[in-house]
């Protein structure tokens, strides 16, 4: 039943009320849901009443206000669906209405995300917004075969960027290479705020070891390359292919193992026959193997911020990774990792061929790496989000006070 909504036990005491726009609200989905999880996991039920609207996800979200909206699947992109507001917008409105929120939070600037900053603006109620997709970098994969297209489809993008974030009070980027690229394109700069992912030490830790799991999947103690992402053509496979043919040319005994699903996996698995395809793994099963590898690589420059790389450096692997997209804030060249150029297969068979012969690199490469992600805490970062929560409803609550006065 897409249009039914359920209303959780009220609490008497005053709390912040925030309507919650996503497209889908499943807590291992990608790497946006589980940045979106850490919010919501550590949501403070005494304090704060949060109304999930969304798309993709479970009829009744936990014990939470929930309404879940139409949707059809993204011809695109099979693994992802649009959820189409207008379907069921007057409907929608009235609940919006009945819980009355503070604050609106938008995960995407979507048809969902444009109903809800609509609806935001018509009633006077700020917005914060998380940047979690790189949008622009996807247009050139997804047209790859209308090249006439590229161009007016980024500028069309761009405007609509510009369009969606100049009016929200609060954008969260996760890097400063994605702030001065957001600028560029014309997104103001007094809304953007630098927000960095967290990081569960506690779950991604070199203590995961165990050098017979890796030995249990490639029947053979050889060097072990990782690489973990949704397996689609914007996360640049092409390049993972081409690093692949470049090892077997050379004759290097080391294993690739490739973790993830999507659309072009079929296409990776015919092109790189002596990888290992693990497919999708949980959070606990990563954790072992990024652990257990030897080194980890990671082409895209789709990426927002790239939370594998995180989750690979907290684990103890050295990164070897693309000059480009979010990603490339994360690894200082040659002190915790290596960039190369993103498309340039050689490159990163250099550096990974450097790490795995060099054993004092490797160890220093590790060190600082764990030293890096260890000042990432979830807890300091979400916390900052509830209080720009109290503050932008703080605002508001004053503003109208003074209309009124």
């Amino acid at each position: 039943m897409f249009f039914e909504y359920f209303y959780a036990t009220p609490n008497k005491n005053k709390m912040r009320k925030v309507a919650f726009f996503t497209e889908i609200l499943v807590e291992d989905f990608d790497g946006a849901s589980r940045t979106m999880f850490q919010l919501i996991n550590r949501i403070d039920q005494q304090n704060f009443r949060y109304f999930f609207i969304y798309g993709g996800g479970p009829t009744q979200f936990r014990d939470f206000l929930s309404y879940k909206v139409p949707t059809f699947k993204i011809p695109v992109n099979d693994d992802y669906c649009l959820a189409i507001p207008q379907l069921i917008k007057k409907k929608l409105e009235l609940a919006l209405d009945e819980f009355a929120p503070e604050i609106i939070h938008i995960a995407t600037p979507s048809l969902l995300g444009f109903f809800a900053l609509n609806y935001a603006k018509r009633r006077n109620i700020p917005v914060l917004t998380i940047y979690h997709t790189h949008f622009i970098s996807y247009i050139a994969y997804y047209f790859k075969n209308m090249l006439p297209l590229i161009k007016p489809t980024e500028q069309w993008m761009k405007r609509a960027m510009n369009n969606f974030y100049n009016k929200c009070d609060i954008i969260y980027v996760p890097t400063k290479s994605i702030l001065t690229e957001l600028q560029q394109i014309g997104v103001q700069r007094d809304g953007l705020k630098l927000w960095q992912r967290g990081i569960d030490t506690q779950l991604f830790t070199p203590r995961k070891k165990k050098t017979s799991y890796i030995q249990q999947l490639t029947k053979n103690e050889k060097p072990t390359i990782l690489f973990v992402s949704r397996i689609v053509w914007e996360k640049n496979i092409k390049t993972l292919i081409d690093i692949y043919q470049h090892i077997q040319s050379q004759q290097l005994d080391y294993n690739l193992i490739v973790v993830g699903e999507g659309t072009a996996k079929a296409t990776a698995m015919q092109e790189m026959p002596n990888a290992i395809f693990l497919g999708k793994k949980t959070h606990q099963e990563l954790a072992v193997l990024y652990a257990s590898a030897d080194v980890f690589v990671f082409p895209s420059v789709s990426e927002t911020y790239g939370n594998v790389v995180i989750e690979a450096l907290a684990s103890g692997l050295p990164c070897v990774i693309a000059d480009g997209g979010g990603s490339a804030s994360l690894i200082q060249h040659g002190v915790n990792g290596f960039k190369c150029q993103p498309e340039n297969a050689a490159g990163y068979v250099y550096y990974l061929k450097k790490i795995l012969s060099d054993p004092a690199l490797k160890r220093n490469l590790i060190t600082a790496g764990l030293s890096y992600a260890g000042q990432l805490d979830w807890t300091r970062l979400s916390q900052q989000y509830f209080d720009d929560i109290e503050l932008l409803a703080d605002k508001t609550q004053d503003a109208d006070l003074a209309w009124a006065n």
